[in-house]
């Protein structure tokens, strides 16, 4: 969906496209051991498991320690339901036009510019996966209710939760292989380096977990 903004600029008003893609994807998945896995279209008989890590530190009295895999139907569970779990992906991108033009504006010492372009392209990004995290509660059943604020959204005031791979709940980022095997987001122009980024650089993925208790919690 291209969209283009006009932006303050060295050369006075400078029309910059950003190409918006997502990717989304459901696999299904049981919690096993501490870790969810996933059974992909390709999956064997062994299952894609992604690392996350139970909170170590003092909880209140009767508060769980969580991990990720608290949010996902365990394998008992599963088993006795006849069916998997549901576990959404997905992966949005602002497109290469836009590093490009970051990177251009960089090497050519507009560093203002530059500042202003990237941080406006990163926040799009994160907006467009808030964008798509919608849909994909919709598409579930659990549709928000209307009219919600920007701190009703920064404070979770939706049902489920969108984990990014490098962060507490899932740490490891040898997991986001993973999901680009099972998203295939060269479709939109995202590629994973050796070192495990997605590029271009304004690109994100998360795993979605739709549990009514799941949370974001640091693990330590």
């Amino acid at each position: 969906m291209p969209v283009e903004l006009v932006l303050a600029g060295a050369d006075a008003r400078a029309l910059r496209e950003f190409d918006l893609s997502p990717g989304r994807g459901y696999v299904a998945a049981e919690g096993y051991r501490g870790q969810p896995e996933l059974r992909g279209p390709r999956s064997t008989t062994e299952p894609d498991s992604v690392e996350g890590l139970r909170q170590q530190h003092e909880r209140p009295s009767g508060k769980p320690h969580w991990c990720l895999a608290d949010f996902v139907a365990s394998r008992e569970r599963c088993a006795e339901l006849g069916r998997y779990d549901v576990l959404p992906l997905q992966l949005v991108t602002m497109g290469a036009r836009v590093a490009e033009a970051t990177g251009e504006l960089f090497a050519a010492d507009a560093y203002r510019d530059y500042l202003e372009l990237h941080g406006l392209s990163v926040q799009l990004t994160e907006a467009l996966a808030e964008y798509w995290h919608a849909r994909v509660r919709e598409e579930l059943g659990f549709p928000d209710r209307g009219g919600l604020t920007i701190a009703e959204i920064l404070d979770q005031g939706y049902r489920g939760s969108r984990y990014s791979f490098g962060y507490p709940a899932c740490p490891r980022l040898e997991d986001r292989a993973t999901l680009v095997e099972l998203l295939e987001p060269g479709r939109i122009g995202v590629v994973l380096s050796e070192e495990l980024q997605l590029h271009p650089e304004q690109s994100t993925d998360a795993l979605v977990v739709h549990h009514p208790e799941a949370s974001y919690f640091n693990a330590t």
